[in-house]
């Protein structure tokens, strides 16, 4: 399929492929590569990637055979600079299969580890799983029937947040304020009022190596972990439409534990969401406009790494389950996962293989799907 890039974006890809694909090459590293341009400043880039194969019962257009779909999933461009040391500037593309999307773009103030401010488009403070993102969650796909926190696109708004990670890394908090949802006319947000975002996360264990406020649902026995995060996001008039609307409420706790145990790396992963406001939300969603749905969802997940290499990696089994209850009669929906991981460099090159089984009230379907995923990043 052609990839159509939008114009306004042509000029600023054509200038970044020829330094994307020569560093390509270069072993793979989280943070990509950096060009220290002197003792002050300096530019970073990178990549990611994950590719999978699906089948899908009953998913091919007869509506009767297994689908089989190749997709590309996710291809990130990252992008930013360090300036004076304590400035900085990040932007991030996500290459979709006919777009390039604006994912991330913030300036950073960045002048000690306990307090930090950015602004611009950014992920707001909320679960663990959103911070994740799908590149550092312990299954492969990411846990929608339970995360549907409000957002632009892949999790951002544009906004600003303040966070810190003072009593040496163990305490984690992010505060923000963000555009929201309905922001549009004849919608419940037409006075623009803003969506507030906040989250605390304590590491009773080590502190989590993670940069910044974000995450990860496993660090595959790098770190003896037991965080516990509790997060808020709350908007005046947030849901419905302007002759039909109520407050936005929507919060959750999320606790990961992991520990090598000698033969090999447990992690339990867990999480519990409600969203509270009244059932006046338009639908369907679009943009961060409509869809969201009031209710409880929760989320619990186990793995275990072997520590014997085979080959270049090791392996990683993992099973999953969410659910999600919304206040409406008769629309639960519950999916359940059984994978393997192949860990290759811990979340910069990893295979997988799922099988996914998902029920739902709503639809009175059950659909179960077999995936085969590979992500890399530079």
């Amino acid at each position: 399929m052609k990839t159509s890039i939008p114009a306004r974006l042509r000029p600023l890809v054509q200038a970044l492929l020829p330094l994307g694909l020569a560093l390509a090459v270069l072993p793979s590293a989280q943070a990509g590569a950096t060009f220290k341009i002197d003792e002050n400043n300096s530019v970073s880039i990178g990549g990611g990637l994950r590719v999978s194969y699906s089948s899908v019962e009953d998913g091919a257009p007869s509506g009767d055979s297994r689908s089989n779909d190749f997709t590309m999933e996710v291809a990130r461009l990252y992008m930013s600079a360090r300036i004076q040391k304590v400035f900085g500037v990040t932007f991030n593309v996500d290459a979709l299969e006919d777009d390039v999307k604006l994912l991330d773009a913030y300036v950073q103030y960045e002048p000690s580890s306990l307090f930090n401010v950015w602004m611009g488009r950014m992920l707001p403070p909320s679960d663990r799983a959103n911070l994740d993102g799908p590149f550092f969650i312990a299954a492969w796909d990411y846990p929608g029937v339970v995360s549907s926190y409000p957002a632009i696109f892949a999790g951002r708004d544009n906004g600003i947040t303040v966070w810190g990670k003072p009593l040496g890394g163990k305490l984690t908090y992010a505060f923000g304020l963000f555009e929201g949802h309905n922001k549009a006319a004849g919608l419940s947000n037409e006075d623009a009022n803003l969506l507030f975002a906040g989250r605390v996360a304590y590491a009773f264990l080590d502190a989590e190596p993670a940069p910044a406020y974000y995450t990860a649902s496993t660090y595959y026995g790098a770190k003896d972990l037991f965080t516990v995060g509790l997060a808020l996001l709350q908007q005046s008039d947030g849901v419905g439409t302007a002759g039909n609307k109520d407050d936005y409420l929507g919060y959750n706790i999320d606790v990961l534990f992991e520990k090598n145990l000698g033969p090999g790396v447990l992690t339990l992963e867990g999480a519990a969401y409600k969203y509270d406001f009244d059932d006046v939300d338009v639908a369907p969603a679009t943009g961060n406009v409509g869809g969201l749905a009031p209710g409880k969802a929760y989320l619990v997940s186990v793995a275990w790494l072997f520590p014997q290499p085979i080959g270049h990696g090791k392996l990683q089994p993992f099973v999953r389950y969410q659910r999600s209850s919304p206040d409406a009669a008769n629309r639960d929906v519950s999916a359940y996962d059984i994978g393997l991981n192949y860990v290759i460099s811990g979340h910069n090159a990893r295979l997988s293989a799922v099988y996914t089984n998902t029920d739902s009230d709503a639809t009175g379907s059950k659909i179960d799907k077999f995936l085969i995923g590979a992500q890399f990043q530079y």
